[in-house]
């Protein structure tokens, strides 16, 4: 039988610069974003031809910046399908109303956009205090909140850690650690450290799984010390389609491959039920999976 599948991180872009105008964070637009717009329809017909049910939609931040009306558009419009992660600037003062009014618009997740190709290395003030009021109104909405970053944003992020410890944050691409030393892995230490806070959820992607194909890397010796740190309850996968080359449809089957090793509920978790626990607009007729990062749920 064949187990459906969530997307938690596709991207939109709509070729309608009037209605949807560019303003891509810190002025500089990736290449992807240019080379391989994907409006919602081509999402929706991607999604059908790689068999992925549903999906988290993620803001492009090197499209967009913090208007995320695109992504907000695409759920309205197939509430049956998407859902929407947004990105304001939480340094503003009025963050939190920025933050209400996307989640009005029935937007269920925030992400922070600190680090990647349009960015040189870790954008600074990740755990400023003045942005404690976006993420003291994203605690109060237990609004998941995903970052994508590297390991020099580590210590900033566990100052929000320790101060937001029943909030989950998502690390998008496992901080695009590099892998290329081989088993055991030392680069990734700093990650498994992460474990020990059990709000941090992990984004598995085709980004990473470039990286674990590097030098002496494996898929599967570096992917089973990370479920056996975190627990695939803990993992969930996105596409970073179009971000990431190829077709929907590939980048499932290569992660899938990559992924043959576990455990068939292990890889229900990864593909699904994970995505279900961060997202409950993603569920399908069903109560809201419990959270709990220790225990399997039915």
């Amino acid at each position: 039988m064949t187990r459906p599948v969530i997307d938690i991180h596709p991207h939109l872009i709509s070729p309608d610069t009037a209605t949807y105008p560019r303003a891509p964070l810190h002025g500089k637009p990736s290449a992807w974003s240019q080379e391989r717009p994907t409006t919602i329809d081509q999402l929706l017909a991607a999604m059908d031809d790689a068999g992925v049910a549903k999906a988290a939609i993620v803001q492009s931040s090197t499209c967009y910046g913090f208007d995320n009306a695109y992504v907000a558009d695409a759920v309205a419009a197939h509430p049956d399908r998407f859902t929407g992660v947004f990105s304001v600037d939480v340094m503003a003062a009025d963050a939190p109303d920025r933050i209400r009014h996307w989640v009005g618009r029935k937007l269920t997740g925030l992400r922070l956009f600190t680090a990647g190709s349009t960015i040189s290395g870790q954008a600074p003030g990740l755990g400023d205090p003045a942005s404690f009021p976006a993420w003291d109104c994203a605690a109060a909405l237990m609004l998941p909140v995903c970052v994508q970053m590297r390991t020099a944003g580590l210590p900033q992020l566990k100052v929000l850690l320790d101060r937001y410890p029943d909030l989950p944050i998502i690390i998008d691409h496992l901080l695009n650690l590099p892998l290329d030393d081989g088993p055991p892995y030392h680069e990734a230490e700093a990650l498994y450290a992460l474990s020990a806070y059990p709000n941090i959820y992990l984004k598995l992607t085709p980004v990473i799984l470039k990286r674990a194909r590097e030098g002496k890397a494996t898929p599967e010796s570096f992917f089973k010390q990370v479920f056996a740190e975190f627990g695939a309850p803990r993992i969930a996968w996105g596409s970073n389609f179009p971000a990431s080359p190829g077709s929907l449809k590939d980048l499932l089957r290569d992660t899938q491959a990559a992924l043959a090793w576990a455990s068939a509920n292990d890889q229900d978790w990864v593909f699904r039920k994970t995505a279900e626990t961060l997202y409950p607009a993603l569920q399908s007729g069903r109560e809201p999976v419990a959270r709990d990062d220790n225990k399997e749920i039915a």
